[in-house]
């Protein structure tokens, strides 16, 4: 029974780190874990969360209704040492991101968390899901009750290395095992280099880091004699000198130890690339973006809304398909427009076969938003205060709409003026959703009062000494 506790303990710390730590890279997240410790155990289900609501039938067919996953194990002279772990690969479910392992503490177990929709690659978070494994095997093999937090504490704040493990594993597969580059120096100046204001602005320009050996094969517009060369750690000078690559086309390069030079950017080689775009920025391998970064920090998100919700409507809606696809490609633009420079909007789809009335500045002609240079002229009077009119037409009806409505409940004072309008307009009319983008980057879609991407604050999870119950009973408890 002791025993029992302990496991159950480290259960609770190990995901309750590996939830909170994800929630900072990529937004609210929940995590589960599927797992039996000896061969012969009945699989288990740990779900605090209900994050595998809905993938029922599949874990019934994979896990009860056959029994290929335990005959697909490593034999047990293979599984001695408990420091090895055997990978499992990400099962390919909708909406979820897998990882596992098999070890000779725990037999079998598998980690999910969320898979959103806005993220620039699953590699961290695979990596991230990798070392929980890791850990939760090492917990399981020593029993000590001494340490059952210990696990938690590290995946909590483990952005940069699931960043740093998943570059190092790309640099493997490229590159082999013999390279010079070295991730945690390279990750280090960059969060520093972004943070670093010149004159009181932020870095803009793209700092390119490549293997030593490859240098010699590149056409330098600019290279910097071998002492002079200025050291990758004096972030200050390191920051002054991405000026001169700021709104052109060159790269600052690097070797992972110094500048080099300053080259075009056209390189073909493997190559680490660090694009700055002011408070914010990208890292990528070569042209695969990895992470963005912001405020000193890794996180998953590429910075645009994908608006699936207005995707999700738009699909409900009586428009022909060739209609939709049209539709949300302006709507795309427009929203991203107004996300790239950082100013706030509000759109409202009217899908109404005669468009609503709203009082606001109104057009002899509508615009027909399928023209460019109308499309173009429709980015500049989004900025002006109040609503953009968009008709199911694809046409522009109107612009500084006044959006006006009676109080409802779900009014959120913290959101301003613009998304509490928009709810409240909503509410009393039908067959139309809104769209608001805050200056400040969050972007919300709107229908009859009610928004539909609304953050969701999940309950915190409790610890607990009861063990996680059986797959077959999960199965149960969820069909009730």
């Amino acid at each position: 029974m002791v025993k029992d506790s302990i496991r159950n303990q480290y259960l609770f710390h190990t995901l309750d780190g590996l939830r909170d730590g994800l929630s900072h890279f990529s937004g609210s997240s929940r995590a589960a874990l599927i797992y039996a410790v000896n061969p012969d155990d009945p699989i288990h289900v740990y779900d605090p969360q209900h994050l595998l609501h809905g993938h029922e039938p599949i874990f019934k067919e994979l896990y009860l209704d056959s029994d290929s996953w335990r005959k697909t194990s490593p034999n047990k002279f293979e599984m001695k040492h408990p420091g090895q772990i055997y990978p499992e690969k990400n099962l390919q479910l909708a909406g979820l991101i897998s990882y596992g392992g098999r070890s000779s503490s725990i037999y079998y177990q598998m980690w999910f968390t969320e898979h959103h929709p806005d993220m620039c690659s699953t590699g961290p978070t695979e990596c991230w899901l990798e070392h929980a494994t890791w850990l939760l095997s090492h917990d399981f093999a020593t029993h000590d009750s001494l340490y059952t937090g210990t696990s938690g504490y590290v995946l909590r704040g483990y952005a940069t290395h699931a960043v740093r493990d998943y570059i190092v594993d790309q640099m493997n597969i490229m590159l082999g095992w013999d390279t010079t580059i070295r991730a945690y120096p390279i990750l280090d100046a960059v969060l520093e280099i972004s943070k670093t204001l010149e004159e009181g602005k932020w870095p803009h320009g793209k700092l390119v880091f490549l293997e030593s050996t490859t240098l010699a094969k590149i056409e330098f517009l600019v290279r910097f004699p071998l002492l002079e060369q200025p050291n990758l750690t004096n972030f200050k000078h390191v920051r002054k000198l991405l000026q001169t690559v700021e709104d052109s086309d060159n790269v600052l390069v690097s070797d992972g130890k110094t500048i080099v030079g300053i080259v075009p950017d056209n390189l073909e080689q493997f190559r680490i690339v660090a694009d700055f775009k002011g408070g914010h920025g990208f890292l990528s391998l070569n042209e695969n973006i990895i992470c963005s970064f912001s405020d000193g920090r890794f996180h998953s998100t590429t910075r645009q809304a994908k608006l699936v919700e207005v995707e999700e409507v738009l699909l409900e809606s009586k428009l022909d398909p060739t209609t939709r696809h049209k539709l949300f490609k302006l709507i795309s633009i427009i929203v991203h427009n107004a996300e790239k420079y950082k100013y706030g909007c509000t759109l409202v789809i009217d899908f109404n076969e005669k468009p609503e009335d709203i009082s606001g500045q109104k057009l002899v002609e509508a615009l027909d938003l399928t023209q460019e240079h109308l499309l173009k002229l429709s980015l500049s009077l989004a900025k002006v205060d109040g609503a953009l009119h968009i008709g199911a037409d694809l046409k522009l009806h109107g612009f500084a709409c006044l959006l006006d409505g009676r109080t409802i409940p779900g009014e959120n004072r913290a959101r301003g003026a613009r998304f509490n309008s928009a709810l409240r307009f909503s509410a009393v009319r039908r067959n139309l959703i809104i769209i608001v983008v805050s200056s400040d980057r969050p972007v919300s879609v709107i229908q009859e009062g009610v928004e539909l991407n609304a953050f969701c604050e999940w309950k915190p999870v409790s610890g607990s000494v009861h063990p996680p119950p059986t797959l077959e009973a999960w199965l149960a408890e969820e069909r009730i």
